[in-house]
């Protein structure tokens, strides 16, 4: 059965915010503030607000903050905003970034430190920088632990721990007993998990903090539940310890779910759902556990935690194996599978592909069962080595022999004043301790020759393993440098589309579907506001990802000149003089380049609501008097052809409440439905008409929904662009 889910901690000097709530103000804020430390505050409280919602623009406002901040060479801002870009990046499970960036603030933090004069280092700086530091080196424990290297995440985790314990923060030390309690848990560590859970409840109970005590309730409802399916396998026929550890286990889970719910915490309330329908499965309640997984999922997928997301779907895809519901087990696995393989989660991973060769098994299909059990093994090994185990087992010694020798260093400097008034009584045994000397210089001597043969071997296996690092390394970096191209290029195209708000400005009653395939797209969309007229189309370029958004480049640029330096009007002519120009672009290149677009153009008078209309292969739909009605596009590209002829220009002259659609292909030849068929346009033509009846505004919701509905586990196969115009 999958794990239930159990809680990281994170403590750090960040703000509070309450969503939308703040946003307005802050922008306001921003247009009119200086370029000092007040706007890197502003930068960085407006980053924090946006985070639960829209992480990219998160990390572009704490950039430009961290760009500001090193302008002004504001120390403690640069280490502040590393620290932000840090935990972004690990929100969005980019590990490498995040890791990168934890580092750059811990070498900023002892900037911060060493240039600070001592006469400015109060205490309360040096605490509070302290904190900070720990906040930090327990960020970086935390990416490592969701990478599945373990020992160096406890290494972390300790560090953190020392830290706060120096400073006597209960906070703190509640924060990281909980997070080494979860990571003993990772390791089937039971006595060592419920040592720490206890004690961070204890602390979290002390401090009156709610959702500490909510988290640690939870987790040790995890410890019951688990070793009540332990006792289940080992000793089955001890019914009545059985249930009780169960009825513990819900017990706890009950209590964390109504702290979540009183503190209004989606977030919270989901994780414990999901826990209480694993404690009802592992009962054999599935009514149950079906209604609790259920609204987790619903209400994970609201918050937009991919992670859980995954976990969630693979809970109800073993139900459903466990119901004899094949088909719908299969559904849920592969969706969990794919975004499991999305975020780069190792352990969601894993248990994705133990159940779907669990499931193929049952089915007959052997050939897939092996193919998911061989891939379930492999990252097993990954995750669960002996060497990781024995590497944890030693930083948990390391940690508990430094908390000992401090605590005893009093005790020792009491026995050393012993020890000098029984000097004297020592010296007899001078003689007798040198002879033993003699004897362990002997032993010693046949040690080290054994020690230097080791060495060597040792050696020889150390560049064995250098040399594969380098080379992962090596590909880790060129997979970065192409990664990060890509997602340049993102931006630079980006920059060419008009915003949402703007054809929001100028067509107030309009929404645009707009879903690339990949980061980078060949479907692009294009505006233009002249006097009266509005210049509107949806385009699809030759291609798609990067490929497709150089043409779709080349070929807004050959629009906007059309408009803007020739003056052309007429769509039909607009489009004539595109070609020209994309043709001309590409007559330069010494290859035979083909490459260019279709396009659906349209001209809206604002005044008079007459309207313009000319398409390369993409034809145009809009709605009169509750009637679909299509105009059919000229049979030629935007590029290359045999026989170019003139495009034609369509005049269409409609009442105020009409509504017209502009697209591309994409929409209409998803695979997907029951029989993994295209969408096609009859249908898509059904779905326009259908929900123009409805609130126009929530079209695109409909639009949207219908298409993830029809793809499924599938891929997507093209860009898709949909702009939906009400005159």
């Amino acid at each position: 059965m999958k794990k239930i889910i159990f809680f990281f901690l994170f403590i750090f000097s960040v703000p509070v915010f309450s969503q939308n709530k703040k946003i307005e103000p802050l922008l306001k804020n921003l247009k009119t503030a200086k370029e000092d430390t007040s706007k890197v505050k502003i930068l960085k409280s407006l980053a924090w607000e946006l985070s639960s919602s829209n992480t990219d623009t998160s990390i572009l406002l704490a950039n430009q903050a961290l760009a500001l901040s090193e302008k002004l060479k504001w120390q403690l801002g640069i280490a502040e905003m590393y620290h932000d870009i840090a935990w972004f990046h690990s929100i969005e499970s980019d590990y490498p970034l995040s890791l990168k960036s934890y580092q750059n603030a811990l070498d900023a933090w002892d900037l911060v430190e060493k240039n600070t004069p001592e006469e400015q280092q109060s205490a309360y700086f040096k605490t509070n920088l302290k904190n900070r530091k720990a906040a930090t080196i327990g960020g970086i424990g935390l990416v490592y632990y969701y990478q599945g290297d373990y020992p160096k995440a406890l290494d972390h985790y300790f560090k953190a721990l020392k830290i706060y314990e120096e400073l006597e923060d209960k906070q703190g030390i509640a924060t990281w007993y909980g997070n080494i309690g979860n990571l003993y848990y990772s390791q089937n560590d039971r006595p060592q998990t419920l040592k720490y859970y206890l004690k961070a409840l204890k602390l979290d109970e002390e401090l009156g903090n709610k959702n500490g005590v909510s988290i640690q309730q939870c987790n040790i409802g995890l410890v019951y539940s688990d070793s009540a399916s332990q006792m289940k396998l080992l000793h089955p026929d001890s019914l009545s310890q059985i249930n009780s550890l169960f009825k513990t286990s819900l017990d706890y889970f009950f209590k964390a779910l109504k702290i979540k719910e009183d503190l209004g915490d989606k977030n919270g309330v989901s994780i414990r759902l999901g826990n209480i329908g694993t404690v009802y499965y592992e009962q054999k309640d599935y009514t149950k556990a079906f209604e609790y997984y259920l609204k987790a999922l619903k209400l994970t997928e609201e918050v937009g935690d991919k992670n859980r997301v995954a976990i969630w779907l693979c809970s109800i895809g073993e139900l459903y194996i466990k119901t004899k519901k094949y088909a719908e087990a299969e559904k849920y696995l592969q969706r969990s599978l794919l975004i499991a393989r999305e975020i780069g989660s190792l352990e969601d991973i894993k248990s994705a592909n133990e159940f779907l060769c669990e499931l193929f098994i049952q089915t007959g299909n052997y050939k897939k069962a092996l193919e998911h059990y061989r891939k379930s093994i492999e990252i097993k090994d990954t995750l669960f080595n002996d060497y990781k185990k024995e590497e944890i087992t030693r930083k948990a010694m390391n940690y508990e022999f430094d908390k000992k020798e401090a605590a005893t260093k009093a005790e020792q400097e009491k026995k050393d004043a012993l020890a000098a008034a029984e000097s004297r009584r020592q010296k007899l045994f001078l003689m007798m301790i040198a002879a033993v000397a003699l004897a362990v210089a002997v032993v010693a001597v046949v040690i080290l020759r054994s020690l230097r043969i080791t060495r060597k071997q040792k050696h020889i296996i150390e560049l064995q393993k250098n040399e594969v690092l380098r080379q992962k390394e090596l590909v880790e970096e060129q997979q970065k440098e192409i990664i990060d191209s890509i997602n340049y290029a993102k931006r630079l195209q980006q920059a060419i589309l008009p915003p949402e708000e703007e054809i929001k400005k100028y067509l107030p009653e309009s929404f645009l579907l707009y879903k690339p395939k990949s980061i980078v797209a060949g479907d692009f969309y294009w505006m233009e506001h002249l006097d009266d007229l509005i210049f509107i189309a949806a385009a699809d370029s030759t291609g798609h990802g990067v490929p497709g958004a150089m043409v779709s480049v080349v070929c807004c640029n050959a629009l906007n000149r059309a408009v803007k330096e020739f003056g052309l009007r007429d769509p039909g002519k607009i489009l004539d003089k595109t070609r020209d120009l994309v043709l001309e672009t590409f007559a330069k290149s010494s290859s035979d380049v083909k490459d260019g677009m279709d396009i659906s153009l349209c001209s809206i008078n604002t005044t008079t609501h007459a309207v313009q209309w000319s398409g390369a292969n993409n034809h145009l739909w809009y709605i009169a008097n509750n009637q679909l009605k299509e105009i059919t596009a000229d049979k030629q590209p935007i590029g290359k052809t045999d026989n170019p002829k003139p495009f034609t220009t369509h005049n269409i002259q409609l009442q105020k409440g009409a509504t017209i659609y502009l697209m591309t292909d994409g929409y209409p030849d998803q695979f997907g439905g029951p029989k993994g068929k295209k969408f096609k346009y009859k249908q898509l033509g059904d779905l326009l008409h259908e929900s123009s009846i409805s609130n126009f505004n929530s079209q695109k919701e409909i639009l949207l929904d219908k298409f993830n509905d029809w793809k499924g586990t599938l891929e997507q196969v093209d860009d898709v662009t949909i702009i939906g115009i009400k005159i």
